[in-house]
């Protein structure tokens, strides 16, 4: 079932939220799914922070909206993105979150009541 985050009290998940050693992910498939469903509200999709992680994975904005018309779970999504995305790829773009973007991270947590360490 799609992410509805239209209530303002339900959030995607966390861009620290890793699937298989993939940051950001998680978050990135469930904004692409309520933007998909027309439930997305207030977020972006896909923002400068969706841009940049595909841009280090070598990804487009228009592939990952494509694969999740057709891969709805999870696994599924994480499958597909391993046949395109190495670790190399993997671990630029997991730097370039904590690394660069941590602060942004930061801010979304603490916006979504996540506790920020």
């Amino acid at each position: 079932m799609a992410t509805d985050l239209r209530s303002g009290t339900d959030f995607p998940r966390r861009g620290r939220e890793a699937i298989d050693g993939y940051l950001w992910l998680a978050r990135a498939f469930d904004k692409a799914r309520a933007a998909a469903d027309g439930t997305l509200h207030d977020y972006i999709y896909p923002c400068p922070m969706d841009k940049g992680v595909f841009e280090r994975w070598g990804i487009s904005a228009s592939q990952f909206d494509e694969a999740i018309r057709v891969h709805r779970t999870d696994d599924a999504i994480l499958a597909w993105l391993r046949e395109r995305v190495d670790e190399t790829r993997r671990d630029a773009a997991n730097h370039w979150l904590l690394e660069e973007k941590s602060a942004n991270m930061d801010r979304q947590d603490s916006e979504e009541g996540v506790a920020v360490a």
